[in-house]
């Protein structure tokens, strides 16, 4: 392996991760496409399904918004807004119904206090600085040769970055569970339909999955780079 110079074989845990990504977003892609042009039996937009699912759960202080974007929708519990995106908001597909019920499924975890989701909450001020910082702080240790401790401090600090990609994961899945068990109780799709948003959602959770797949292989490269520093010192 090389600082500064020449090919450092650790790039390659870098270039898996970003394939993953890479593939991971591409199906989810073309899964969405697939399933928003199926139209639900019950013809009601994704806007109206959040609003009929919050308010089967006696939800108050959130409301429904539409934002611009492609597969932007998110809720926004600071603001108390579920935030669907232009192929979600105004689209009856099965696809865009399944999307709006997933994000209500944040709100359901948020008012009940769902752990997962509060201790990623509690980790996202460490997660933004190990995620934007980690790295160079790594780079200012090694490759400049300032000190093989800072080094360390940068892996730890990206390691609270790692730590919030998986827990994120179970945050994830458990808000597509409650989602589809929602939109079938509720009579919102059919049976069919529920297993065509299933797909959308799963091919959904595996964005997050690479993602994490990601951080982790860039978590073992870091690790490789320092013990390496070590082992030449």
């Amino acid at each position: 392996m090389y600082y500064g110079y020449g090919f450092d074989t650790t790039y390659l845990l870098v270039i898996i991760g970003a394939v993953l990504c890479l593939v991971a977003s591409a199906h989810v892609k073309s899964t969405y496409r697939k399933y928003a042009g199926i139209r639900s039996a019950s013809g009601i937009t994704g806007a109206q399904a959040a609003e009929a699912i919050l308010r089967r759960n006696g939800v108050v202080g959130v409301t429904v918004q539409h934002v611009a974007g492609e597969l932007t929708d998110h809720y926004d519990p600071s603001r108390g807004v579920v935030n669907l995106s232009d192929a979600t908001y105004n689209s009856t597909s099965v696809a865009a119904i399944g999307v709006a019920a997933h994000e209500c499924g944040h709100v359901m975890q948020h008012e009940t206090g769902y752990l997962p989701l509060r201790l990623r909450t509690a980790l996202v001020p460490v997660a933004n600085i190990g995620s934007n910082l980690g790295i160079w702080i790594v780079m200012l240790g090694l490759i400049f040769g300032l000190n093989q401790s800072l080094a360390m401090i940068g892996v730890y600090l990206f390691s609270f970055g790692v730590l919030f990609q998986l827990v994120t994961l179970p945050v994830e899945f458990d808000a597509s569970h409650r989602a589809l068990v929602m939109l079938q109780d509720y009579g919102i799709l059919g049976d069919t339909e529920v297993k065509s948003s299933r797909a959308v959602l799963n091919a959904a959770a595996m964005t997050y999955v690479a993602s994490a797949a990601a951080s982790v292989l860039q978590l073992l490269r870091l690790l490789m780079l320092v013990n390496g520093g070590r082992r030449r010192r």
